[in-house]
């Protein structure tokens, strides 16, 4: 029946990316990235966002983060296409992973059952982390606790707009913003949106948008002289080029 056609991606829920990694089968990673990675040549995701390299394998996100992750579903809304037969439903699911110190990342999928939807989008989400800067507003004491600068993002009429506060005020959002803010690691800030953000993917989306242009404003205290330092690939060349031949 069902199960057997299903059999190699079915596994029940698979642990939803919480750690029981006891029946799962080792990671081979197939990426340079992944390699260096795996053999704890790059110890933390952000010597990945230096270098802007495209994180293809969530199990890297997994090995770097690990625990530190939680994973929460936005939304989960069918969506259908109409064929000769009828309509076609399928769940399309929003999932946002952050570990609540600067790193947030917004995953989408669209499967035929819910759980397999739920299990696309944390991978997805995994594979779009980003670094979220925070900063301060006004005395820049003790830790980082909201948004650098006024930031906003847009998805589809969705605009939403993140704006520094004082230590204290909290998140002032609605639910979804809230949700995303807290895993990002953000303690203080206001919100203003625009549109129709009765439309929970697309205002998610707007605030991981947001969240993202943060790492992108050039503040003065960034204005020193970059020194450019040879991308991890480079680095590690000889152990990438050893590893292949023996393989």
């Amino acid at each position: 029946g069902r199960g057997d056609r299903d059999g190699g991606r079915g596994r029940g829920r698979g642990g939803r990316g919480r750690g029981d990694k006891g029946d799962k089968e080792e990671w081979v990673p197939v990426t340079k990235l992944g390699r260096l990675v795996k053999e704890g040549k790059i110890r933390s995701v952000e010597e990945i966002f230096l270098f802007s390299l495209p994180i293809k394998e969530y199990q890297i996100v997994d090995h770097l983060l690990g625990p530190a992750l939680r994973d929460e579903v936005m939304k989960i809304m069918p969506v259908q296409k109409q064929t000769t037969a009828g309509q076609r439903t399928r769940f399309k699911c929003y999932v946002a992973v952050g570990d609540g110190a600067g790193h947030i990342g917004l995953g989408l999928k669209a499967a035929k059952e819910v759980a397999t939807a739920i299990r696309g989008g944390i991978i997805n989400a995994k594979m779009n982390l980003v670094p979220v800067r925070r900063g301060y507003w006004g005395l820049n004491a003790g830790q980082p606790h909201t948004v650098p600068c006024k930031v906003s993002g847009k998805c589809g009429s969705v605009r939403c707009r993140l704006i520094p506060a004082p230590r204290g005020s909290g998140i002032v959002a609605s639910l979804i913003p809230k949700k995303l803010l807290t895993m990002a690691g953000v303690e203080d800030v206001y919100s203003s949106t625009t549109g129709h953000s009765r439309t929970r993917g697309n205002l998610a989306m707007a605030v991981y948008y947001a969240l993202r242009r943060t790492s992108s404003f050039l503040s003065p205290e960034l204005w020193a002289p970059t020194h450019f330092t040879p991308t991890p690939q480079q680095e590690h060349t000889d152990f990438l080029a050893k590893k292949a031949i023996k393989n």
